[in-house]
């Protein structure tokens, strides 16, 4: 009987006159087929692309929204957009058409950009968080926010350096034994990566931990003036401390759990070690792009006004083209 369609291909060849038949199998398309992981990966990188694209946009359409906070927001939710994007270019080249190495490159230097721009945008809210404790009277200036911008562009060319590292040659497609546990990168970009991430995250918990003494110092300095001990404290300013603190020990819990899995791992394990681990380490590193909106820009109170107001007036449109749309 014939084979299938597709399955083999025939090929005649001629020269000098003689005529060779040679059959060939064609390799089927290696296009694995969908799964629960896959379904779930596009769902996160739609939903984490959509949430931090609202952000972008409420901030960039609000004159008013123009502070350095502003600024390093917008950053960090550009920099997660990009992470839901390589997320869902990584589900369509992995599940939608077949895998190739320039794919491969792409989605991985896209992750490695959005991941340290993230990273480093984090860092930067810290900081300003500090700055604007510290130096209350002087910081959020136009020369602050001037110095916000060109901290960020910084950022965003160390980050597209960093991240075009596997497409100008540092990557393991060539070379497996150099694989780390998140291919195609290298161990040593990985552990260099992984290294420098974890410089990052320590930097960012000692900014937290100024923030702190800061916080203390002024409160002290007000229970001060007012003639009261910190004993004597009434029960709002104990109650509105204790919702800062807890507030800030949820943000460090989310920060220090999403990053330091991977960050350790990339340095530890090799192209040998369990891929089910690197899965485990990485999901939380990228689910810090879905949670950041949440934790930082959302609850902010300009941020969410203005969101309010636009619901507002979304709704109010509605429900006049209902009415009076004829």
């Amino acid at each position: 009987s014939a084979p299938g369609a597709g399955t083999y291909l025939l090929i005649l060849t001629g020269e000098g006159g003689d005529e060779g038949l040679m059959l060939s199998q064609k390799e089927p398309p290696l296009v694995p087929p969908l799964t629960v992981w896959g379904v779930a990966l596009c769902v996160s990188g739609t939903v984490i692309a959509t949430e931090n694209a609202i952000v972008i946009t409420t901030i960039l359409a609000t004159p008013s929204l123009r502070a350095p906070v502003f600024l390093l927001l917008a950053s960090l939710g550009l920099a997660d957009l990009l992470a839901g994007v390589a997320l869902i270019l990584h589900f369509l080249f992995l599940f939608c058409v077949e895998p190739s190495d320039w794919s491969e490159l792409l989605t991985s230097g896209l992750l490695v950009t959005s991941l340290t721009a993230s990273l480093c945008s984090l860092m930067g809210v810290a900081l300003d968080r500090y700055l604007s404790l510290s130096r209350a009277l002087t910081y959020g200036s136009s020369q602050s926010r001037r110095r916000a911008a060109f901290l960020l562009l910084l950022v965003w060319l160390g980050a597209c350096i960093i991240g075009a590292g596997p497409a100008l040659g540092w990557h393991c497609l060539g070379e497996p034994d150099s694989c780390s546990v998140a291919r195609p990168l290298t161990r040593t970009y990985l552990s260099l990566l992984c290294g420098g991430f974890l410089v990052v995250v320590v930097v960012t918990l000692q900014l937290y931990a100024g923030i702190c003494r800061v916080a203390r110092r002024h409160a002290h300095a007000i229970a001060t003036q007012r003639h009261f001990l910190p004993a004597n404290e009434s029960y709002a300013s104990k109650h509105s401390s204790g919702r800062g603190f807890s507030r800030l020990i949820l943000i460090l819990s989310v920060f220090v759990g999403c990053w330091m899995p991977f960050s350790l791992w990339g340095l530890l394990g090799d192209a040998s070690s369990p891929p089910l681990y690197t899965y485990a380490t990485l999901v939380p590193a990228a689910g810090s792009s879905l949670l950041n909106p949440i934790l930082y820009s959302l609850r902010n109170k300009d941020i969410r006004k203005v969101l309010l107001q636009a619901c507002t007036d979304c709704c109010s449109l509605f429900l006049y083209s209902k009415l009076f749309g004829g």
